[in-house]
């Protein structure tokens, strides 16, 4: 990027000036301001800017080019406000390409990079072909996209935050939602098998016979066996009979 400070302005706007009122009180301290500021000594022509500005607080070249002495000094936030002073006038002069380059200079030592995209382009647009304002247009809109604003980027940034966090609310949802199957499938589980011991617990229960039905099971069996025996008993009377019929002959 490209940090020069213009002062072609100053120049024109203190000619401006004079050329307007000839006899502005403020125009002997301009002056001797731009001579200083030519000659590199910046506060020097701080001073002599500021003392047209006591004479004259809407002296618009005292404004301005208080504005480049105190940007060389490094003073940006005053930089800016005496930049504003002069908007209106500045921006409607033939050097009004060289005032928002200056401008966007500050934007970015500020780091206002929408600030400082807004005013080389206003500066473009006055002077197209101006190499350096092309590239630190091109530039602060770089630094503008990687701050997340500007062209979009910050509201695909906010997108795909939002997203995201869709995304694991679905997610601790579909978790929360197995876990409550897995619960549900575990408790059908050891339902079923309570009901089936309890099955078996009422089968086991009704094979139990009570005392009156094993004393007639019993006298049934002993029936049975009397029976059996009865027969026998006869059977073995009919054999003896017959042997002693046969002694008998």
């Amino acid at each position: 990027m490209k940090g020069l400070v213009r002062y072609s302005l100053l120049v024109v706007l203190a000619v401006l000036s004079c050329t307007a009122a000839l006899a502005q009180p403020d125009r002997r301290e301009v002056r001797s301001g731009n001579r200083q500021f030519k000659k590199g000594n910046w506060q020097k022509s701080e001073i002599e800017y500021r003392k047209a500005l006591v004479k004259d607080t809407s002296s618009v070249a005292a404004s301005y080019n208080l504005a480049n002495a105190l940007y060389r000094q490094d003073n940006f936030e005053e930089a800016g406000k005496s930049l504003e002073k002069v908007k209106e006038e500045a921006s409607v002069s033939p050097s009004a390409a060289d005032y928002y380059y200056n401008l966007g200079n500050v934007a970015v030592k500020k780091e206002d990079w929408s600030g400082a995209v807004e005013a080389y382009k206003q500066s473009l647009l006055r002077r197209p072909d101006d190499m350096d304002a092309k590239e630190n247009y091109a530039y602060a809109k770089l630094m503008l996209k990687n701050q997340g604003g500007g062209g979009g980027g910050g509201n695909d940034d906010q997108n795909q935050n939002q997203n995201q966090q869709d995304q694991n609310q679905n997610q601790n949802q579909q978790d929360q939602n197995q876990n409550q199957n897995q619960q549900d499938q575990n408790q059908n589980q050891d339902q079923n098998q309570d009901q089936n011991q309890d099955q078996q617990g009422q089968g086991q229960g009704d094979s139990k016979i009570s005392p009156q039905q094993a004393q007639q099971m019993l006298k049934a069996i002993q029936a049975r066996e009397k029976e059996t025996q009865d027969k026998v008993n006869k059977e073995k009377a009919a054999v003896l009979k017959s042997r002693q019929k046969d002694k008998n002959w």
